[in-house]
């Protein structure tokens, strides 16, 4: 536990020598790769990516990842509907992951949205048991209940609270997470997310995730705001943590964080899951969303 109010783990007198290097414990249980001694998770130490990975578990301040949480709750609340209205179509690389889904395989959706994705699997003829969450009632009262679906109100930054009742049925076969995960702050919660979906999939379960490649985009680029519009500066959040404006219907802001492809795959290895596939989709220039797709070991 930090001094300064930060939840992490921190002791600089442990060093290991890894590969030759000498590598702090912060950066090895960070990675939380001592449960295994497989060639894969050395891998991680002997790669020339330790200091990626260690940037990716940097110190987060807890108040700041509330305001961080509270602020797109406050934009999803008052922009839901006109949000809701511009996610008429599934995405290019949706569609690509939705026509790998078999009609027997039980589908959880984190962060549905107003339920498009599962409205669509299920006018194919999905057989299996459709659930999607969201915490966002705008986006949800567009998100109707309907035979094999069923659509609840859930935090998921609170997701483990709420896990049961996922289970009364047994465990999922595919779990998604369409552009969701970027708007979750803080190393920590995200693990506590992430670690939940591990729990609710079967084994060799899939988890599938998108992540929005603003950066990607020039158009997008300009929607990036100063964070002093919100109370905060640089130095209070983490690397890759962007403001960005809302234009449509009236003026918000909402935080995003940029995931790089190492940055899911140290995620992915410190669940204890194995990154499966991995590509490129969605916008004008097919680079504005990252998909990933994670195996449970």
């Amino acid at each position: 536990m930090c001094n300064n109010g930060t939840d992490c783990v921190w002791n600089d007198e442990l060093i290991a020598i890894f590969c030759e290097k000498r590598v702090s414990a912060h950066s090895i249980i960070s990675c939380g790769v001592f449960s295994s001694n497989s060639s894969e998770s050395l891998f991680i130490f002997c790669s020339d990516n330790m200091r990626a990975l260690y940037r990716y578990n940097h110190c987060v301040n807890s108040d700041i990842a509330k305001q961080l949480i509270n602020l797109n709750h406050k934009f999803y609340d008052q922009f839901g509907d006109s949000f809701s209205a511009t996610r008429g179509r599934l995405q290019n690389g949706v569609i690509k992951i939705l026509e790998t889904i078999k009609e027997d395989e039980s589908v959880l959706d984190l962060g549905c949205g107003n339920g498009l994705f599962l409205h669509t699997l299920s006018k194919r003829g999905h057989k299996s048991r459709l659930f999607g969450v969201d915490f966002s009632l705008p986006l949800l009262r567009d998100a109707e209940s309907v035979g094999e679906i069923e659509f609840r109100e859930v935090d998921l930054v609170r997701l483990s609270d709420f896990a049961h009742p996922f289970l009364e049925n047994g465990l999922w076969s595919t779990i998604t997470m369409f552009a969701t995960l970027h708007h979750i702050p803080s190393n920590e919660i995200r693990l506590d997310i992430l670690q939940t979906v591990k729990t609710l999939l079967k084994p060799n379960g899939r988890f599938v995730l998108s992540n929005w490649q603003f950066l990607n985009s020039d158009k997008l680029k300009s929607r990036i705001q100063d964070w002093g519009k919100v109370g905060l500066s640089k130095n209070d959040v983490d690397e890759d943590d962007y403001l960005l404006d809302w234009r449509n219907g009236g003026e918000g802001l909402r935080y995003a964080h940029h995931f790089s492809s190492d940055e899911l795959q140290t995620l992915a290895h410190q669940v204890d899951m194995r990154v499966e596939a991995e590509f490129l989709s969605d916008g004008e220039n097919g680079k504005l969303g990252l998909y990933q797709v994670w195996v449970h070991r």
